[in-house]
């Protein structure tokens, strides 16, 4: 866990894939073909308590951009987002070039093939509990808890510890 604590220290930007990661994976159409999504809230919280300690967050997604994720977006206050993307990887290198980050301060919490690309570059890679198996293989931790189910708030504060904040967040509620 060291390792992981001393990888974690390091990341400025954390990016998160939206469906399995954010959401359960689950794809709800209604029959005039809107789609919506189920969202965690203590995942939500776990990213205002990231970024009030400057750590930046991002969403790089090859799903379709909807009116949901925006919402989410901007009720979370993530500026960064990659929506509807095919190529994750060239995504995540404009990213990157735009905040002149090394790939050692970045992590990037996914649950598929399509995540491996991002994965295998970064300097925390993180598969969520109900990841494809392949996938787990390739991170360097794994989270307790599924994708849209508290996975998030589990990457947040291992964060959140790895930089010293997490009490500190926590203490602001007692």
């Amino acid at each position: 866990m060291r390792d992981i604590l001393a990888k974690a220290a390091l990341v400025q930007l954390v990016i998160f894939d939206v469906d399995g990661v954010l959401t359960d994976g689950r794809l709800y159409l209604s029959s005039d073909g809107s789609e919506m999504k189920a969202f965690h809230v203590r995942d939500g919280h776990g990213i205002k308590m990231l970024l009030a300690v400057g750590v930046e967050v991002a969403l790089i997604s090859a799903g379709r951009n909807t009116v949901a994720v925006e919402r989410r977006m901007s009720d979370l206050g993530i500026r960064h987002a990659y929506l509807g993307v095919q190529d994750k990887l060239a995504a995540f290198d404009s990213l990157r070039t735009q905040l002149a980050l090394e790939h050692e301060r970045i992590a990037y919490v996914g649950d598929d093939l399509i995540d491996l690309p991002v994965m295998t570059r970064v300097g925390l890679a993180i598969a969520v509990a109900d990841a494809d198996p392949f996938v787990k293989r390739h991170a360097h931790w794994q989270t307790a808890n599924r994708g849209g189910r508290g996975a998030v708030r589990d990457v947040c504060e291992l964060l959140l510890e790895a930089h010293g904040q997490l009490d500190s967040q926590r203490a602001r509620y007692l």
